[in-house]
């Protein structure tokens, strides 16, 4: 019998041209339902904010938006926001960025204590992070009366614009180390020895070499600080209520206040906070495609 009288014989192909089509419709059901809770949490409400904060009345306007650049109060506001989140940022990347070149030196298990011990203290936050800073820190607090009694201490007070920053600061601190210590790993230890056989002084070797490589890291992070400040409440509002003008201690008065409620506006404030976020954000991936075609 011949291999062209055998059916058995003869090959079989099989067209696999329907078969990758078919795995890509497959993963995109299983990321279906974390579509939906994006769509669901955040699409939707930032939709929301967009359509309401057009509406003065029933009627489509852009008075809100008008009314919070021509008033004072609110752009004191902005400008509050903006400054406590700045500070609080350069002090917590810079603090981080020595902790996060200093936990690539130390030993293993040192360095697995002191990353265990930061993912906790960057868990503490909000409420419970503004009362004890007022237990701690105080008018009446522990170090405070110690301070104090040592003459140290006269005239600090932590209700105020120095108080903000410094309890914002502290939960930037623990974000900043997570965030930038797995970059530090890109750098390579024959890199100083190379730098130092070439003339290169410590000095040298990280403004040429290390910081043009940390720098993507580093703008990233700043970003991403500067938007957990900008949107933090809890904190704020635990230790100052309303007494410090804030952008989110505004848009919750709006929303949830005693005196007036003003949903649109509290909307038109919201979606001013969101654009400038998305405007440092646009700026900060400007400056990396720049690092990354210089090098």
């Amino acid at each position: 019998m011949t291999a062209a009288s055998n059916p058995l014989a003869t090959p079989v192909t099989i067209d696999t041209r329907h078969y990758p089509r078919f795995r890509h419709w497959r993963a995109a059901l299983v990321l279906l339902p974390l579509l939906c809770v994006l769509a669901l949490f955040s699409l939707a409400p930032t939709a929301w904010l967009l359509i309401n904060s057009v509406q003065v009345d029933g009627a489509w306007s852009l008075a809100n938006f008008s009314e919070i650049l021509n008033s004072p109060f609110y752009r004191q506001a902005f400008g509050n926001s903006l400054w406590v989140s700045v500070c609080s940022s350069l002090i917590g990347l810079a603090i981080a960025l020595v902790a996060a070149a200093s936990l690539k030196r130390v030993d293993c298990t040192v360095r697995d204590i002191t990353v265990a011990f930061t993912n906790m203290a960057g868990n503490l936050s909000g409420v419970s992070l503004a009362f004890a800073f007022i237990i701690v820190m105080g008018t009446n607090g522990a170090v405070t009366l110690l301070l104090r009694q040592w003459g140290w201490l006269t005239d600090f007070d932590l209700y105020t614009q120095t108080g903000l920053t410094l309890i914002y600061s502290y939960f930037q601190i623990p974000l900043a180390v997570l965030l930038l210590y797995p970059a530090f790993d890109a750098l390579q230890d024959d890199w100083q020895e190379a730098a130092s056989l070439l003339g290169a002084s410590r000095a040298s070797y990280w403004r040429r070499v290390a910081l043009p490589v940390l720098l993507p890291a580093v703008f990233g992070t700043f970003i991403l600080l500067l938007a957990n400040a900008m949107g933090a409440y809890a904190s704020a509002y635990a230790l100052m209520t309303s007494n410090y003008n804030l952008v989110t201690i505004r848009i919750s008065s709006l929303v949830a206040g005693d005196i007036s409620l003003e949903p649109n506006l509290a909307a038109a404030l919201s979606v001013l906070l969101v654009a400038m976020l998305v405007f440092v954000s646009m700026v900060n991936q400007f400056f990396i495609k720049r690092s990354y075609h210089a090098h």
